[in-house]
């Protein structure tokens, strides 16, 4: 099937995949409701860490983009996303380029950070980029090994929650790290709807997903799962243990539309489930909206 060649900015922006983004932004919105509520937020430093967290997870993405096609993962079966790179929209170099802008770009707010909330931020970034690199670059890259949910977890969870509040606030919490198994979860609830989709075409390129190794069936209840901790787990414990916090209860009325969202992943399956992909993106922007509205009256 031969895709029309949309413009330069078109294809831009299809490359940094926009309905996946609310997984960088969903965690800094939910480390800065942390900030506001302990009355240390800082405008700047969270805006810095949205742009970094926006410009790293469009980074992975130009990057799984230029690799995947490099290692031949990319093939004509593929049911997600026309890639750039395969589609012959860009060319290798055209996409090198844009790698090294990107990363260039990062350095500005990144930058900032790092003069606000010194080396422990510093080391957050470094790791960020290697990590955007690794996932499908490398002796060892994480997404043929399986280990990409794990580090979406880390890096989309713990890592960005923590990282947004400790430079407004420039303290750590153990709160924080709740709020980050929330937001991840959900992050790896987006990436577990993309494995799924691509089961068959992983197979064929070597690429050892958690889908591909365990099945189809450990995908269906990995995505359940962990919509169920974000949307249970989490507040009960933060209800239970944080002093006047029992309204973030009220997050838990998100399992309504969550059963939508499970209904289509045992029910979908191939393309159906990009547009999945995308509810579940938009569905971690609410819950971090609504669990950040909870968390700061």
């Amino acid at each position: 099937m031969v895709v029309e060649k949309p413009s330069l900015i078109k294809i831009l922006v299809l490359t940094a995949r926009p309905k996946t983004l609310g997984a960088s932004i969903a965690p800094v919105i939910m480390g800065t409701a942390l900030a506001i509520r302990d009355g240390t937020f800082h405008p700047l430093s969270a805006l810095c860490a949205l742009l970094g967290g926006v410009l790293l997870q469009i980074l992975a993405n130009y990057a799984n983009d230029y690799f995947d096609f490099v290692k031949g993962a990319d093939r004509e079966n593929r049911l997600g996303p026309t890639r750039a790179t395969s589609a012959g929209w860009l060319t290798v170099n055209q996409m090198r380029l844009a790698l090294l802008a990107l990363v260039l770009l990062s350095l500005i707010p990144g930058g900032y950070l790092v003069y606000r909330g010194g080396i422990s931020i510093l080391l957050i970034g470094v790791f960020s980029i290697i990590f955007a690199f690794a996932y499908t670059v490398g002796p060892l890259p994480l997404a043929y090994l399986g280990l990409g949910d794990f580090f979406v977890l880390v890096f989309f969870g713990f890592v960005a929650v923590i990282g947004t509040h400790y430079v407004q606030s420039l303290q750590f919490s153990v709160l924080d790290l709740a709020v980050g198994l929330a937001a991840g979860c959900l992050a790896v609830a987006i990436l577990t709807v993309n494995n799924y989709r691509d089961i068959e075409s992983d197979k064929e390129a070597g690429k050892k997903t958690l889908a591909v190794r365990f099945g189809g069936k450990f995908a269906q209840m990995e995505y359940v799962c962990m919509l169920v901790v974000s949307i249970i787990v989490v507040p009960v414990l933060l209800a239970l243990f944080v002093d006047g916090q029992i309204k973030i209860l009220v997050v838990t009325i998100l399992i309504v539309p969550a059963f939508g969202l499970i209904s289509t992943i045992f029910q979908q399956k191939g393309n159906a489930l990009n547009l999945l992909l995308a509810r579940t993106s938009r569905f971690l922007l609410i819950y971090s909206l609504l669990f950040s509205i909870m968390w700061v009256i």
